[in-house]
């Protein structure tokens, strides 16, 4: 089994190498197949990503999303040394700053960081590798796995909000490495559809 390290660069490199019209083709397929699912109709309060370098993009859902008057929510970065992040509200209008990465996150007022993980339908999740259990690769810094930690003892499992990955189908691999701290996906999408790793309804 290839490492985790090792793997993680490989896939970041395929993945770059890909041309902006194959990663705008596939990830309108990925939207639409999100759109399509009965777990995001049904949903009202979801947490999207955006989207870095050619990740899966979002955009179009998103906008999606904001016609339906669904809740919308983007992450932001926590404490310097937390490792965590906080889920914010995010209109369409809302501006967007750089954090310490370079990466954009809605401006807002400080009391909006209290948003509870419990509170969402659904966090779609960016990553690098995914494997056929469920288990997610993310870029390292294991933020998504120390945010979402405590809905794996805090929450009743028909509580918490649906944890999907989104990804390109060659990000998929027989089997990762897990780690003690790992949180896994309940259901991945790609541009070949949705697939559910537990109970779930599409």
């Amino acid at each position: 089994m290839e490492d985790r390290q090792s793997l993680r660069s490989n896939i970041r490199k395929r993945r770059a190498q890909q041309e902006p019209a194959w990663c705008e083709t596939n990830s309108r397929l990925i939207s639409q197949h999100l759109a399509a699912s009965h777990v995001y109709q049904r949903a009202q309060r979801i947490a999207f990503y955006l989207a870095q370098g050619n990740e899966a993009d979002l955009g179009l859902l998103l906008q999606n999303a904001w016609a339906a008057h669904k809740e919308v929510y983007l992450p932001i970065l926590g404490l310097r040394y937390s490792g965590q992040l906080w889920f914010v509200p995010c209109a369409e209008d809302t501006p967007l700053y750089k954090n310490r990465f370079g990466i954009d996150e809605p401006v807002h007022a400080p009391h909006t960081r209290r948003t509870k993980l419990r509170n969402l339908d659904l966090i779609l999740m960016p990553l690098v590798a995914f494997d056929q259990r469920g288990n997610r690769l993310g870029m390292g810094g294991g933020f998504y796995d120390k945010t979402l930690a405590s809905l794996q003892t805090t929450s009743h499992h028909w509580s918490r909000p649906k944890r999907i990955g989104i990804a390109y189908a060659f990000q998929g691999v027989e089997a990762l490495q897990g780690q003690t701290w790992d949180v896994p996906l309940d259901a991945i999408v790609t541009e070949q559809g949705l697939h559910w790793f537990t109970r779930g309804t599409e």
